[in-house]
C-alpha cells in the first residue's frame, strides 16, 4: 500500500496538470471547458467532466461525457452526449447523428440532424420544425427508474411484514395482559 501511494499521486498530478491537447485543430479536455468561436472552425472536440459550446463549425464529432453540448452553429459530423444536457439553437445543424444517453435534449426552432436523433433514457424538447434525416427515438428515464422503485417497495413490503410476524412471535411468548 505504501508503494503504491506515490504512483497514485502522481498519476493523479500528471491528469490534474494535464495541457490542452490540440492535435489537428483537434480539442480534447479533461475538466476544462471548450469553446469554439464563431471565426474559429474546430476539427473535433472531446470533453470529460467538462462542456463544451459551439458558436461556429465543428468539422469533425462533439463528444461529451459528464458535461453539456449547447451547439449554436454547425456540427458537420455526429454530436454526442453521456449524462449531460445537449441543447442546440435555433437554425443549427448536425450533419451526422445526435445522440444523448442519461439525459436531456433541446432543441431551438428550424434545427436540421441529418441522420438519426437518439435520446436514451431522458427527456426530449423539440418543435415540429425540427428536421431529422433519419430515425427518431426517445425512450424516457422513467424506463430506468420505474424497475428500481417497484424493487424497493417490493422490498419495503416484505421487511415490514417480517418484523409484524417478529412481533407477534415475541408477544406470543408473553402472557397477555401481564401478570402481577
Amino acid at each position: 500500500m505504501k508503494r503504491a501511494l506515490p504512483a497514485l499521486v502522481l498519476a493523479i498530478a500528471v491528469v490534474i496538470a494535464v495541457p490542452h491537447a490540440h492535435a489537428n485543430s483537434d480539442n480534447v479536455q479533461f475538466g476544462s471547458d471548450i469553446h469554439i468561436a464563431a471565426d474559429q472552425p474546430a476539427h473535433d472536440a472531446v470533453c470529460f467532466f467538462c462542456s463544451v459550446r459551439a458558436d461556429g463549425e465543428v468539422n469533425g464529432d462533439i463528444v461529451v461525457f459528464f458535461g453539456d453540448v449547447d451547439l449554436n452553429g454547425k456540427a458537420h459530423h455526429d454530436v454526442v452526449n453521456f449524462f449531460g444536457r445537449t441543447t442546440a439553437a435555433a437554425n443549427s445543424s448536425v450533419d451526422g447523428d445526435m445522440v444523448n444517453f442519461f439525459g436531456s435534449v433541446r432543441l431551438g426552432e428550424n434545427v436540421s440532424v441529418g441522420k438519426d436523433l437518439v435520446a436514451f433514457f431522458g427527456s426530449m424538447d423539440a418543435p415540429s420544425s425540427v428536421s431529422v434525416g433519419g430515425d427518431r427515438t426517445v425512450m424516457p428515464g422513467w424506463i430506468v427508474e420505474f424497475p428500481p422503485i417497484v424493487l424497493m417497495v417490493v422490498i419495503i413490503v416484505l421487511v415490514y411484514e417480517y418484523r409484524s410476524y417478529r412481533r407477534r412471535q415475541l408477544f406470543r411468548a408473553y402472557p397477555f395482559p401481564p401478570t402481577q
